[in-house]
């Protein structure tokens, strides 16, 4: 262990600055030094402790996406290798094929608990919202589905403050009525890492390991720890793709969604070490490729969140 990886603090009594001839310095201690991925890391396995502890039963969405599954290794670390509560997908069937072969083989391999759900049609959503956020709220009308089903009395989300302004009013611990809808104004104070974990018996929690997270600390803990992730993230050539004609430009994906409202974005980002490099630069939008009918009605992701969504 090198030196340069600690810090002495610990003081001695006096009588024991001087042991069988040899001078001991006044304070020697091995206190870790802990970088800011470290800091991270141990709050996001704080909070699942937490919440395996407080509320039962448990479900963690995920998503196939980068956010989703660093939760996925945090929460085997936070549980000594295996996840103790099932993963849930609302499937729209929407999903690229990629994303469906990452699905079916990561499954496998880290043993998960899994649990898929088909979501309802088109047709059962809101007809007031734009397009592409109707195709969104499916994901929120079988999140419901699958709460009811399984009695979830709570549901771990990979939201970040950074990716959105209505994600950045959010709580770690965050309450809702049964039905999921949040209400910021009735969102409790969280100072300190101490969080609000005991609420009444109705009451639905979404709890957000991730909520101090940034894009660009997610790609530094993926590189860090190997993840593997959607081959859909790094940059290749795009011709026509989901009606489209990109002309052969590079491009990638910043974030993954359901086809027809999801597109890649200009980049030369084919690893990961570029696409951190691309991060500490750039000025576009992580959800730039995903405007979620901000370009239709820029209130309707808000909307989405009011009742329930992700």
């Amino acid at each position: 262990m090198r030196e340069a990886d600690y810090t002495y603090r610990i003081p001695l009594p006096a009588s024991r600055h001087k042991m069988q001839g040899f001078a001991i310095p006044h304070d020697i201690a091995y206190t870790p030094r802990m970088d800011h991925l470290d800091r991270l890391e141990a709050q996001s396995i704080y909070i699942f402790r937490e919440a395996y502890h407080a509320i039962k039963p448990l479900g963690m969405l995920w998503s196939f996406g980068k956010d989703s599954t660093v939760m996925i290794r945090l929460a085997q670390k936070a549980f000594f290798g295996r996840v103790p509560f099932p993963l849930i997908h609302c499937d729209t069937e929407l999903e690229m094929e990629e994303v469906y072969a990452y699905r079916d083989r990561y499954v496998k391999e880290w043993d998960l608990n899994f649990i898929s759900h088909l979501c309802p049609p088109y047709e059962a959503t809101d007809p007031s919202l734009p397009h592409s956020a109707r195709v969104a709220a499916r994901k929120t009308l079988g999140l419901k589905e699958v709460i009811d089903q399984h009695g979830f009395k709570g549901i771990i989300a990979g939201i970040r403050r950074d990716e959105e302004g209505t994600r950045a009013k959010e709580r770690i611990f965050s309450p809702r009525g049964r039905e999921g809808a949040w209400d910021v104004k009735a969102q409790p104070p969280e100072f300190w890492d101490q969080f609000h974990t005991h609420f009444p018996p109705d009451t639905h929690v979404r709890v957000h390991p991730l909520l101090q997270w940034t894009e660009i600390d997610i790609w530094r803990y993926i590189e860090r720890e190997n993840i593997p992730v959607v081959p859909l993230y790094y940059a290749r050539e795009y011709g026509d793709f989901e009606g489209r004609d990109f002309g052969g430009q590079r491009m990638r994906f910043r974030s993954l969604g359901e086809r027809g409202i999801t597109w890649p974005v200009a980049s030369d980002a084919d690893t990961i070490e570029a696409i951190i490099a691309e991060l500490a630069v750039t000025k576009v939008s992580e959800r730039s490729g995903r405007p979620m009918g901000a370009d239709e009605d820029e209130s309707s992701f808000e909307r989405l969140r009011a009742a329930g969504y992700m």
